[in-house]
């Protein structure tokens, strides 16, 4: 499996990385055991200009400082002080744009993530949602601004690319508060994936 190179994220369409990574491979190799899934469901952040970001307006705090850096590095932030949520940093320099990574399609270490998320959810639960995922996957704060190519940590692609007909671009989950840019088709899924994560399969 490749590693995605840094000049994947590093591009101004903050929608399209959001898109093209969806087929994609997350892997993290964490106190010696491998666990990777395969991302089936992101949505993007458009930086200053989309209320839905946490640099909407270019606020720029000490957890955010991350999304200023150039594109390829973590940003994992805690939810409602309990999810770790995990997106990659995209774009240039002082473009705070990100993607977050909201569901999975378990591959390696599957057993590992039933023990991280306590035994209670079927496979295709384990990975379908922002919160699940990065539990299953050791995700947490700790992990914010790391390159995402090391060798414990990082997105690769295997040659895996998902049909055009099942990929469907949707209004992102859970962010009602941006006003009409809560209805943007930022949100990106495969079609009838059963680790999607949400009500709607589509």
């Amino acid at each position: 499996m490749k590693i995605i190179p840094f000049s994947f994220f590093q591009r101004d369409a903050v929608q399209e990385i959001a898109r093209d990574l969806l087929g994609k491979v997350l892997v993290t190799c964490f106190e010696g055991m491998k666990t990777s899934g395969r991302i089936v469901e992101t949505e993007a952040y458009a930086g200053v200009t989309d209320r839905a970001s946490h640099a909407f307006g270019g606020r720029l705090t000490e957890r955010t400082r991350v999304m200023y850096a150039p594109g390829g590095l973590s940003y994992v932030y805690l939810c409602y002080g309990m999810h770790h949520l995990c997106n990659v940093v995209t774009n240039v320099v002082d473009v705070p744009h990100a993607v977050l990574i909201r569901a999975l399609e378990p591959m390696d270490g599957v057993d590992v993530m039933q023990r991280r998320s306590g035994g209670r959810l079927r496979e295709t639960q384990l990975c379908s949602g922002p919160g699940r995922l990065s539990k299953a996957l050791g995700i947490s704060t700790k992990h914010t601004g790391l390159p995402l190519s090391g060798d414990c940590f990082f997105i690769g692609d295997d040659g895996y690319v998902p049909d055009e007909s099942v990929i469907l671009a949707t209004p992102r989950i859970g962010v009602d508060y941006a006003g009409d840019d809560a209805a943007l088709p930022y949100r990106f899924i495969l079609r009838g994936h059963p680790c999607v994560s949400g009500k709607k399969m589509y």
